[in-house]
């Protein structure tokens, strides 16, 4: 049986990652990268559907892209890359384009909880359209799994439309790719706001732990932490959505079971916990963080590792957009 071929991007619109990434995506990718044939992208040109600074783009980029090495990917078993490096993902996202109904994209939630912020009128085409471009991502690679966030999910299932569209209209091309969803950590959630997610955009500062956060940074919000008055070390999501979180967290790093740490904090307060739970996240961020910032020294080293997988992936890349081509019925390009 042939490998699974996954692909997955993420923004470089921060000058860091958050846990919320970390255990939503870039934590899967290093497993995934194991066992898939694994294929991601610092999508950059996402990243502009709202005013930028271009030289801020350039170094979050190189950023981000440092982050993600430093968190396990390896440029040997998997392709890394930056999605402006391959021009067939705007060359696709134009077709596909011309496949999506007006109110087919009309109906993405993502576009109406964005526009609603700035208004409307003041919202770009790119970001009315940016499901569509991040279709032309995932067909590109003809990807068989996409690891996304449940607030991904609607555009993931525009993605497997118009590949089954493109497929019926002009013939068998692309793949209808399945969602990789961790449930367990699907979301996670602000630390002094537990009924919303953890979000650069929408968070406090303290709300956020920061991948390249100092050690004190991380124990002090964790410390901070919105709990509850009751005071015992339980899961319940509406009862106590902020205590949720944290063992959510704690979960997610250690490896542990909920129900274990629940027993392991029978009787004790919420201080015991949290400096534990803090101590345990230092321990996982710092060598991240250590990594990420001796990377960022020889940028020179993350460049040419982001050329050869834009090498790699535009192999791929061209290839399919061959295909497309013939059956869009465009002449051959020299």
């Amino acid at each position: 049986m042939a490998t699974r071929r996954v692909f997955s991007g993420i923004q470089p619109t921060a000058d860091s990652f958050h846990l919320g990434n970390y255990l939503g995506a870039l934590k899967q990718w290093v497993d995934l990268q194991e066992t898939r044939q694994a294929i991601y992208c610092v999508v950059d040109m996402h990243a502009i559907t709202v005013p930028y600074d271009p030289d801020v783009l350039r170094r979050r980029t190189r950023v981000a892209a440092a982050q993600l090495l430093g968190a396990g990917l390896d440029p040997e078993r998997c392709i890394l890359f930056v999605q402006s490096q391959v021009p067939e993902h705007a060359e696709l996202n134009w077709i596909l384009g011309c496949l999506t109904g007006f109110g087919e994209a009309s109906r993405m939630t993502q576009f109406k909880d964005k526009s609603a912020k700035g208004g409307a009128d003041q919202a770009s085409v790119g970001l009315f359209t940016y499901p569509i471009l991040q279709a032309a991502d995932i067909l590109l690679y003809k990807a068989d799994e996409v690891p996304v966030g449940e607030d991904q999910r609607q555009h993931l299932e525009l993605s497997r439309n118009l590949a089954q569209r493109f497929n019926h209209r002009f013939g068998q091309t692309f793949v209808a790719p399945d969602p990789y969803i961790l449930a367990s950590v699907a979301k996670i959630a602000d630390l002094q706001d537990p009924a919303s997610k953890m979000s650069k955009s929408a968070s406090s500062p303290q709300g956020i732990i920061d991948l390249l956060d100092e050690p004190a940074a991380i124990r002090r919000k964790i410390n901070r932490a919105v709990t509850d008055a009751e005071g015992s070390i339980r899961a319940d999501e509406a009862a106590k959505p902020g205590v949720t979180n944290l063992l959510r967290i704690y979960s997610a790093l250690s490896g542990k079971p909920v129900a274990e740490i629940e027993a392991a904090y029978a009787g004790e307060g919420y201080g015991k916990f949290k400096k534990d739970l803090g101590d345990t996240v230092v321990d996982h961020f710092t060598p991240i963080r250590e990594r990420t910032h001796k990377l960022l020294e020889h940028i020179d080293t993350v460049d040419a590792i982001l050329i050869e997988g834009a090498r790699r992936a535009r192999a791929i890349a061209t290839q399919t957009m061959t295909e497309v081509r013939d059956r869009c019925g465009f002449p051959p390009v020299a």
